[in-house]
C-alpha cells in the first residue's frame, strides 16, 4: 500500500509505521507526579488531593498445608498458622482470607494453573481475560512512567501479568530493572533543576508528524483493517501523552532516593538465590513506587508449579509435595514445609521494605494494596478449595487491615471485586460463570 506524505510517495506497512513513529528505536518515557507539591505532612499534594494507592500482585507457588496455615480463630485478634508465621509482624496491615475456592464448573482442573488463573482473572479458564493487575492499571496506571513493573525472582521470565492470553514478561535480574527503572532516562522529581530531554521533544514532534499520516491513511482503509490500526494507535496515543508530561517538571516526592544497585544473585532455582534476588527486587520497586515511576508492581516468587530447589540437590519443592511422605508427629512434609515457610519469609521481606519508607506519618506500604496468592489450596491433591489469598496495605486509607476472614467456601473472585472498588475501578461485579459475584468484602471497605 502507498500512500502520499506531502514529499514523497512510498510503501507503507504496519512495520514501517512502527519504524517511523519510534525512529528505528524504542521510545521510553517517564511521568513522576505533576505540577503540584507535597503538603507539609508529606500526606498529600498542596491542593489537599492524596497521594495515589499503588498496587501489587505477589505470587507463590504450590499453596498450604491445610490446618497449618490457618489461624486458629478468624476475627482482629488472630495469629497466623505456623506456615505463615514469618508474616506475624505485619498482621495488623494484613488481611487474610480463609475458606476461599475457584469455582470449576465444566473446565478442567488444569493443574497448577486453575488457581492462580481464577485469582488472578476471576475465571477458571484458560487466561484469555485480563489479570486484574491491569485492570487495575488501566485506573491508577496511566500517567506514570510504567503502567506496571513485573519481576520474577525464580529466573524464569514467568508473569501472570495479562490483557488477555499473551503474558507480560517479567524482568528476572534486578540489574536489568535497576538499569530499566534508574538508568539515564530517570528524571529525579527531587532535582534542583529540570531541564526537558531534548530526544523526548524530538520524539514529540516526530509522532505529532506521523499522527497526520496516520489520518489520511485511515482514509484508505476498510472497516477491519480500520479497526486494527485504530487499536495500534490507541497505545501511540499513550505514548504522545507520556511524551507531553515528560517536558512537564515533576514534583518533589519525600520518600524518593536513587538506590544503590546491590550485588545480584544468579537469576535460577535455587531458592536461596531467588530470596537474595527478592530483597534487590523489593528495594528497587520500593524507590521506583515512592519516585513515582509505576503504581502497580507483580512480583512472582515462584511459578505456579514450583522447581524451587536447595543449592546442591536435584529434588525440587514440587516433587517434595507429590513425593515427601507426610511426618506423623507434626502432620505436615517436612522438607515441603522448609520451602514454604520460606517464601514466607521472602514475602515478609518485601512488606518489611515498603514499611520501611516514610512518607509523612506513614509508609509506602500504608499506600499500597498488595494481594498474595498461590496456584492450588493444597499442592498434594491439586485441590483449588480454601485457597490461601491475603492483601496487604490500606490502599491510601480506603480499606481496613487486621482481619482474618473466613470465606466459607465463596469464589476467589470475592478478593479481586473487593481489591478493585477499593482503587477506583468502575465495576460491581466481576467473575465468570460461578465465579461471578457482586460482594465485595464490605466489610472491610472505609467510607
Amino acid at each position: 500500500m502507498s500512500i502520499t506524505n506531502g514529499f514523497a510517495q512510498h510503501r507503507f506497512g504496519r512495520r514501517n509505521v512502527l519504524r517511523g513513529m519510534l525512529g528505528g528505536g524504542a521510545v521510553t518515557v517517564g511521568l513522576p507526579l505533576l505540577d503540584r507539591f507535597l503538603n507539609s505532612n508529606g500526606t498529600a499534594f498542596a491542593d489537599g488531593k492524596a497521594l495515589p494507592a499503588c498496587f501489587g500482585t505477589w505470587l507463590w507457588g504450590l499453596g498450604c498445608d491445610p490446618g497449618h496455615w490457618e489461624p486458629k480463630v478468624a476475627g482482629t485478634k488472630y495469629e497466623f498458622g505456623t506456615q505463615m508465621a514469618a508474616l506475624q509482624p505485619f498482621r495488623d496491615d494484613t488481611n487474610l482470607f480463609i475458606g476461599l475456592k475457584v469455582y470449576l464448573d465444566s473446565h478442567a482442573a488444569a493443574p497448577h494453573n486453575a488457581g492462580w488463573i481464577g485469582c488472578t482473572t476471576g475465571s477458571p479458564a484458560p487466561p484469555s481475560f485480563a489479570s486484574i493487575d491491569t485492570i487495575v492499571a488501566d485506573t491508577i496506571g496511566t500517567r506514570t512512567r510504567f503502567k506496571s513493573l513485573e519481576v520474577a525472582c525464580d529466573g524464569t521470565k514467568t508473569s501472570v501479568s495479562r490483557k488477555g492470553a499473551t503474558a507480560n514478561a517479567s524482568e528476572n535480574s534486578p540489574a536489568a530493572l535497576y538499569a530499566r527503572v534508574f538508568g539515564p532516562e530517570f528524571k529525579d522529581p527531587n532535582a534542583a533543576e529540570f531541564t526537558p530531554d531534548i530526544g523526548d521533544i524530538m520524539r514529540k514532534s516526530s509522532l505529532s508528524a506521523i499522527t497526520e499520516q496516520r489520518q489520511e491513511l485511515m482514509k484508505k482503509l476498510g472497516a477491519a483493517d480500520r479497526a486494527g490500526v485504530d487499536q495500534y494507535f490507541t497505545s501511540i496515543r499513550e505514548l504522545e501523552k507520556q511524551l507531553e508530561i515528560m517536558l512537564e517538571r515533576p514534583a518533589p516526592l519525600e520518600a524518593c532516593a536513587i538506590p544503590a544497585k546491590g550485588d545480584e544473585a544468579p537469576p535460577g532455582y535455587i531458592i536461596d538465590d531467588a530470596t537474595t534476588n527478592n530483597k534487590l527486587f523489593a528495594r528497587i520497586l520500593a524507590h521506583a513506587l515512592a519516585c513515582g515511576q509505576t503504581n502497580v508492581i507483580n512480583v512472582l516468587f515462584s511459578e505456579p508449579l514450583s522447581n524451587l530447589r536447595r543449592a546442591g540437590s536435584s529434588m525440587t519443592y514440587h516433587m517434595y509435595t507429590h513425593e515427601e511422605a507426610i511426618d506423623t508427629s507434626v502432620g505436615y512434609q517436612i522438607e515441603a514445609d522448609r520451602f514454604r515457610r520460606q517464601c514466607f519469609a521472602a514475602l515478609a521481606d518485601l512488606l518489611g521494605t515498603l514499611k520501611g519508607f516514610k512518607e509523612g506519618p506513614g509508609t509506602l506500604l500504608d499506600r499500597m494494596l498488595i494481594v498474595g496468592f498461590t496456584d492450588v489450596g493444597y499442592a498434594k491433591t491439586h485441590g483449588v478449595d480454601n485457597m490461601p489469598m491475603l492483601t496487604f496495605g490500606k490502599a491510601g486509607g480506603r480499606l481496613k487491615t487486621g482481619y482474618a476472614i473466613d470465606a466459607k467456601g465463596d469464589t476467589v473472585a470475592r478478593v479481586g471485586l473487593t481489591v478493585q472498588q477499593a482503587l477506583g475501578v468502575r465495576t460491581s461485579t466481576w467473575g465468570t460463570e460461578s465465579n461471578t459475584t457482586g460482594r465485595p468484602f464490605a466489610e472491610l471497605m472505609n467510607a
